[in-house]
């Protein structure tokens, strides 16, 4: 069994802490195959609950079969944000988190996050620019932040698998357009709980978290030079390295392309390369 619980968090959030967290109501996001999601407010201060209270073994066997690795616990987004962390990348800040039982079936565990009150998704942020363009030099600057954090994470072996514009936060203080420019605008990282921790992040791993984001950013009003400027800080290569990668970028956007079927049943109505 382990237990982590923040001083601070400890002294509005006490009691014995699996009781406390399979008795925490709340707004709730999400409740699906053993994992609940929920938003409360303890202290003062708003919290995000995710509370897996095992997944049965046919959800496993399920996983298996679709050559999937099934989430069992909150341990797997633990792990993620302590990675990121290590890589100087920023996660959502954990104030509490508990695992215990061996069966993975029946595991029961709760990772406790502070909300991130004040930021706005990138899928917010850019939903307008479409009929708003931004200005040119935040959106080369987003781009490239965006790319880095992408590549850092990459090289650092974590792939995320549910690697989309909603899960990328930043401040609402640093949305505007001077801020932006500036390049250095705080990017958050959410949702981690699918994330893979490796030494080094295979290809198509790799492949799976840019056609997602790549999908996520496909009716923003991205240009082919800002999808090319992205490509080349992510990979750091000039246009002429690139071209020796016609392959790699040719499964990216089939990827995309096939999430778009999936989620649309039809094929985007923008080409996605």
């Amino acid at each position: 069994m382990t237990v982590f619980i923040d001083n601070t968090f400890a002294e509005v959030w006490r009691g014995e802490p699996f009781a406390r967290a399979l008795r925490q109501q709340g707004e709730v996001f999400r409740e699906k195959e053993g994992r609940r999601t929920l938003r409360f407010s303890a202290g003062g201060n708003s919290y995000f609950l995710k509370l897996h209270q095992g997944v049965g073994w046919m959800e496993i066997i399920k996983n298996l079969a679709q050559w999937r690795l099934p989430v069992v616990s909150a341990r797997n987004e633990w792990r993620a944000i302590n990675k990121l962390r290590e890589l100087n990348l920023h996660a959502p800040s954990v104030v509490a988190y508990g695992n215990r039982g061996l069966n993975p079936a029946r595991r029961l565990s709760f990772l406790v996050t502070e909300e991130l009150s004040g930021s706005i998704s990138l899928e917010e942020l850019c939903a307008r620019w479409r009929e708003r363009p931004p200005d040119a030099t935040a959106k080369r600057a987003l781009i490239a932040q965006v790319a880095n954090l992408t590549r850092a994470m990459h090289a650092g072996g974590v792939n995320h698998r549910d690697f989309y514009l909603c899960h990328l936060r930043i401040d609402n203080s640093a949305a505007a357009a001077d801020d932006l420019a500036a390049g250095d605008a705080r990017l958050t990282v959410l949702d981690l709980h699918r994330a893979q921790i490796r030494r080094k992040t295979p290809s198509r791993w790799a492949v799976k978290d840019l056609g997602g984001l790549y999908f996520s950013a496909r009716d923003i009003g991205l240009t082919a030079r800002d999808v090319l400027r992205f490509m080349k800080t992510y990979r750091r290569k000039t246009v002429r390295e690139l071209a020796d990668e016609r392959a790699f970028w040719t499964r990216v956007a089939r990827k995309a392309k096939r999430i778009h079927h999936g989620d649309f049943g039809r094929a985007p109505a923008l080409p996605l390369g």
